[in-house]
């Protein structure tokens, strides 16, 4: 049995990333980067555990993607450190950022090698440019480029996060806690990924699959003798609206679920559910927003949608292209990428018999393609 446990810390936001893919989202095949760094470290070491941190609103689809440990973490690296460590059970622990992403099998080797020699092992480059500090020229020889992953002493690590004071590093908290670490050779191609520009810095990682992916949606509403009626978030001249615990727009409710179908993100009652009082009466053109936010921060870009309206009544011909520009703007797509149907049952069934609508959506979806930035 081992005695170290993986962490990877993949719970940042993605602020200095500049992009709405958050990069750990990034594509590698079909691979999410965070899961493609966790297999490439596996394939290398015997772990007892892989633990992985994740944001709140990106655990629950990591979980669709792995059986490894997936743990909500922390607003700093370091509270989501903490909360990692918190299902630790063995001696050692290796943590790395997936930000970095291409450690060579070599490397971590290194690292491993020296287990038990200090508290923590730590990879790190010399520097070879002269460093000038305000008026000083600096000792380049005492400098060092501190990488990730580094390996600890659970017990050790753990006293050593039991404070205040926020550290970049493993290494810096367990040394100001009177700890002890070594330094082994990094490597130059273990790069962190930073900001977007670094990407071609990073040799191991291929594009992602060139594929597309489809996702229906239905949903039908009854009519309601009071309200106002919204359609593809367009405001439907009506004597009556919908029968529902939102705006009921029951064309975008389709839309939402077709687009969550082709990300394999669930459905729109998951998302939100129809028994919580925040969603009462809510904008719809919200829901769609938060959902079209979600895609491209999880690394898809929207291609098409295609929408078709089963009514008896309301007529809505002459809202289409409003419709079109609406949700082309929320969906960040052209309007020409946005088409909108409109049909009825020949007055046969509930909608003949003008007691609701129902619509039907089609949406696909690319990996967003990173190799072309």
């Amino acid at each position: 049995m081992s005695d170290l446990t993986l962490i990877i810390l993949a719970a940042g936001g993605s602020t200095r990333f500049n992009s709405p893919i958050k990069k750990q989202w990034l594509r590698i095949g079909h691979e999410p980067l965070w899961l493609f760094v966790a297999n490439r470290f596996e394939k290398t070491e015997k772990f007892s555990n892989i633990i992985i941190t994740a944001s709140k609103s990106d655990v629950t689809f990591m979980h669709s993607y792995t059986d490894k440990k997936i743990i909500e973490g922390g607003a700093t690296r370091q509270e989501s450190l903490r909360n990692a460590l918190k299902h630790v059970d063995t001696s050692y622990v290796l943590v790395t950022d997936v930000a970095r992403s291409c450690v060579s099998d070599t490397m971590l080797h290194r690292v491993l090698d020296k287990k038990g020699m200090a508290d923590c092992v730590v990879p790190a480059l010399h520097v070879s440019d002269t460093i000038v500090y305000g008026d000083d020229t600096v000792d380049r020889n005492k400098i060092l480029r501190v990488q990730t992953p580094q390996l600890s002493r659970t017990d050790v690590l753990m006293r050593a996060l039991e404070t205040d004071t926020e550290y970049t590093d493993e290494s810096s908290a367990i040394v100001a806690n009177g700890g002890t670490r070594i330094f082994v050779d990094g490597e130059d191609d273990a790069f962190k990924l930073t900001f977007a520009d670094d990407i071609k810095e990073l040799g191991c990682l291929k594009g992602p699959e060139n594929v597309t992916l489809v996702g229906n949606g239905f949903d039908v509403h009854a009519f309601d003798d009071k309200g106002e009626m919204f359609l593809c978030g367009v405001k439907i001249e009506s004597d009556f609206g919908f029968l529902a615990h939102s705006d009921g727009d029951v064309a975008i409710h389709s839309l939402i679920d077709a687009l969550l179908g082709a990300a394999g993100m669930g459905d729109i009652g998951t998302l939100f559910p129809d028994n919580d009082d925040k969603y009462k009466g809510i904008d719809s053109k919200l829901l769609l927003q938060e959902v079209v936010t979600r895609l491209y921060n999880f690394g898809y870009k929207i291609v098409n949608v295609d929408i078709t309206i089963i009514a008896q009544t309301p007529r809505i011909g002459a809202y289409k292209e409003i419709m079109r520009k609406t949700l082309s703007g929320i969906l960040q797509i052209p309007a020409f990428c946005v088409n909108v149907k409109a049909t009825t049952t020949e007055k046969l069934g509930f909608i003949g018999r003008k007691e609701g609508v129902a619509v039907q959506s089609t949406a696909s979806l690319n990996y967003f393609n990173w190799t072309n930035k």
